[in-house]
């Protein structure tokens, strides 16, 4: 069996090595979703205020990363943006991922001088430099702390949104296109906050059009 990745803080220490003083760790929650915004946090970790046990926000339970949330929130820099599904709709899913990096980089108390961003492509609007990292949610502590401040956020958002459009099942699948949101999708029709460039909702909406034309 594979042994699974535990993050570490090499990737801060050579950005550090390299005389920058203010590395930040960005990640996104929220791409594959058919409603509610996409979500990004920006984290500055302490060398001396690490918390312990910090992972992929995706291994962890909920209940571990609600714990840990509060703890970073304590300990470190943090910022929290979002786009909203209305500039999903207009830039596309990719692109307003990016916008919600540059928000929360942007967002931090201090200037970030070097960005780690998770995956393989950087947000060309950033202030400063910054290097991708593949599968950094796993392998970079900063990133794994923001993958876990950006999932707890947003998780919260789809709860409260629950509540306003009950039916849906937003409360337990975030607004990922499970069974039940596929069938109130149907049922129940297409909110304000879904996104209507994803294929399932635009096909509910441009079903209701033919039929009524």
């Amino acid at each position: 069996m594979k042994a699974r990745l535990c993050p570490d803080f090499a990737y801060e220490t050579a950005a550090l090595g390299r005389g920058f003083t203010v590395v930040a760790g960005v990640d996104e929650v929220g791409r594959g979703p058919l409603a509610g915004p996409v979500t990004a946090a920006a984290v500055v970790l302490h060398r001396d205020r690490i918390p312990a046990g910090l992972n992929d926000s995706k291994v962890l339970t909920a209940a571990r990363r609600e714990a840990l949330y509060r703890e970073i929130i304590e300990v470190a820099e943090v910022c929290v943006a979002h786009a909203s599904v209305a500039e999903i709709d207009a830039l596309n899913i990719l692109r307003a991922s990016h916008l919600a990096m540059e928000r929360a980089v942007a967002g931090l108390p201090r200037a970030v001088e070097h960005a780690l961003i998770d995956g393989n492509l950087i947000p060309r609007g950033l202030a400063c430099g910054a290097e991708a990292v593949i599968k950094g949610d796993a392998l970079c502590l900063s990133i794994a702390a923001a993958s876990i401040v950006a999932k707890v956020t947003r998780d919260r958002i789809m709860v409260d949104l629950a509540q306003q459009h009950p039916g849906y099942g937003w409360e337990g699948n975030a607004g990922y296109p499970t069974k039940q949101h596929l069938e109130a999708l149907l049922n129940l029709g297409v909110t304000p906050h879904h996104r209507r460039s994803f294929k399932p909702v635009h096909n509910i909406l441009y079903q209701d059009v033919s039929v009524s034309a």
